[in-house]
Formats: structure tokens, sequence, C-alpha cells
């Protein structure tokens, strides 16, 4: 009965044992892909030290005052406030829109919230004043209107004094 023959055994080989193999080589691979990962993310987000946006030429001939802030709550009980005051264009064109950069302060001085809105000016005459939007009333040259912003929320750590207003966007005719 010879047609079957045993194999030879190595005698240090142990079929329990999975060979070792070496874990430096993924070890490695990976540092190497995250290396990679981290430097394209750093080009893509570096920020070469943006300037702030400068406001637009026409900008300087726009001029707030008389302002007054107000609150108010709504019909679901959320307070709303309001930043009334009076735009003068003492330029020689006709303002057909503007939005404002509002910058709330905290107490020591710091941002406590930052808004862009469009100014909307008040139309009145009627049951209730309006805000309307300068594209259906226009600001002539030397004109003074009364405007309206609104805010829905404002931050806790606003200090109540008047926020700061630049004109950060304008269009003429």
């Amino acid at each position: 009965m010879g047609g079957l023959s045993q194999p030879s055994v190595n005698p240090d080989f142990n079929p329990t044992i999975e060979p070792q193999e070496s874990s430096v080589r993924p070890i490695l691979i990976g540092i190497v892909v995250v290396g990679i990962v981290v430097g394209v993310l750093a080009l893509i987000l570096r920020s070469e030290g943006k300037k702030p946006a400068e406001p637009p030429p026409y900008a300087a001939n726009l001029k707030f005052s008389d302002l007054k802030t107000s609150a108010a709550q709504n019909f679901v009980g959320a307070t709303v406030n309001y930043l009334d005051g009076v735009i003068t264009n003492t330029g020689n064109k006709t303002v057909i829109h503007a939005v404002v950069k509002i910058t709330f302060k905290d107490d020591m001085g710091q941002t406590a919230q930052r808004e862009e809105l469009p100014i909307h000016v008040l139309r009145t005459g009627g049951p209730y004043d309006e805000a309307v939007d300068l594209t259906l009333w226009p600001l002539a040259p030397g004109e003074s209107k009364p405007f309206r912003l609104i805010f829905e929320n404002i931050s806790a750590q606003w200090n109540h004094a008047y926020p700061d207003l630049q004109v950060s966007e304008v269009t003429v005719r």
C-alpha cells in the first residue's frame, strides 16, 4: 500500500503560527498619504493676508444721521430690533441700491455681531411707515430720506450703543 506517501515535514514549521509580515511598510505609506493630504489642504486653505474690502468710492457720499434704536415684539413673541436714521446723498449721482455693514460691539469694544443688510428707506404717508428698497424709491443727489434696518436677533453681548455703519456696496445711475 505504498501509493500514499507522507510529505516531509520541516521541524521548525508550525501551522498555527502565521508568517510575520512587516508592519512598517503600511505605516510609512499611511504617513506619506496623510502628509500629502495635509499639504494639499494647507495650500488650498492658505489665505495670503486678505485685506479688508475697501468701501466703494461713492460710499463716501452717503452720510448717516439721527440714529435711533427701538425694539418691539412680533406676533410670535420674539423681539425685533430696529435701527432708524436718516441717509443723505451728498454726491452728484442717484443711488438705486446700497448695502450697509453693521457692527455691534460688546462692553469691551470688540465685535459682538456683524450683519450686512440692504438699506430700506421709509415711505410715509399711508396707514403705516413702509420700508422699501432704494430700487423702488431712489435717493437723488442732495436728497435725505429716513431709513430703517431690521434685526430679527442681536447678540446678547451687544452693549446697546449705536452700532458702526459702513456702506459696503453702492449702485448709482
